[in-house]
């Protein structure tokens, strides 16, 4: 496989675990060409073709020689200079894939954020309601990765000659699904926060977390509470939310929040309402994401070495 098939790969797995829906997101691409083609000649110079394909801003190829054939990568949650120099000094590393996004990924990371006020209303929460609470924070985000350096960690990549690429929102949208689905099959068996977050903790990439000290742990609520209406509303989407989504989130019967992490701040709000909130770890819900990923390109025949904080566990 070559760096474009393996990026193309990734987008296609993102949009199948995607928590909206693969129709959903199918049909939003085909809306982005209409409106494309709708433009005119100033509209269109400025608009970002890549968009009409790959649905998640976040996830990018950031530079690559060409359609050399891959046989090795460097994968890892945040890819810098040190890992970039390692992969050089490799040798045979043709590709390096980052997890967190550098460069236009990340300085338009804030678009993907809508992703989360459509998930929300597939939990209850009026789409209306959603959007108006999220947009805020939209803006506040985008705000914030304005002064960033984005294509520091590019320019070395390009001096180096290295393929690089960054997987973000596809990565998590698996582990979301992987995470929802554990849960669903375990069904009643999971009544309290602390049966939830030992279950958890069964799960290969938060057990290896937990003896690093940094597994599942509760963030808001208590081990004995009942867990109510669960949701994994924190696991994709970009980056953290807004902190007012909490009182809709409690008004439309959310008992429970599965998160990657949370601010101390958004911890506050959510305790405010009620809502327990159990915060399953960032780089081993990281791992587990780029985990389900990683395995779907190591199946093509492809070597996998892992740096920076990515837990490699192989499930096929």
């Amino acid at each position: 496989m070559t760096t474009q098939e393996i990026y193309q790969l990734a987008i296609n797995e993102g949009i199948k675990h995607d928590l909206r829906g693969e129709d959903y997101v199918r049909q939003s691409l085909i809306k982005a060409k209409k409106k494309y083609e709708e433009m005119n000649d100033k509209e269109k110079a400025g608009f970002d073709l890549e968009s009409l394909s790959n649905p998640y801003s976040d996830s990018r190829i950031l530079f690559s020689n060409g359609d050399k054939p891959v046989k090795k990568i460097l994968a890892g949650i945040d890819i810098e200079g040190a890992e970039l120099l390692y992969a050089k000094q490799q040798g045979d590393i043709d590709l390096v894939i980052a997890h967190h996004p550098h460069g236009v990924a990340l300085a338009d990371l804030s678009t993907v954020m809508h992703l989360q006020a459509q998930v929300l209303a597939k939990y209850g929460v009026p789409i209306n309601i959603a959007e108006s609470v999220i947009q805020s924070r939209i803006s506040e985000v985008t705000r914030g990765l304005s002064p960033i350096n984005h294509e520091r960690v590019i320019d070395m990549s390009r001096l180096l000659g290295l393929d690089f690429m960054c997987l973000h929102t596809p990565a998590d949208n698996m582990s979301a699904q992987f995470v929802i689905k554990a849960i669903e099959d375990k069904g009643a068996e999971l009544e309290t926060v602390s049966e939830l977050v030992d279950f958890l903790k069964t799960i290969p990439e938060y057990a290896a977390a937990e003896k690093l000290k940094a597994g599942p742990k509760i963030f808001a609520g208590a081990p004995e509470r009942s867990l109510g209406k669960v949701v994994v509303t924190e696991f994709t989407g970009g980056t953290s939310g807004s902190k007012d989504i909490y009182e809709k989130m409690a008004q439309y019967g959310i008992g429970t929040i599965i998160g990657m992490h949370m601010e101390e701040e958004h911890r506050k709000e959510a305790e405010k309402y009620h809502i327990n909130v159990i915060i399953a770890g960032h780089m081993s819900s990281d791992s587990l994401g780029m985990n389900l990923l990683l395995d779907e390109i190591e199946k093509q025949g492809i070597e996998i070495i892992p740096i920076s904080g990515l837990i490699r566990i192989k499930r096929f």
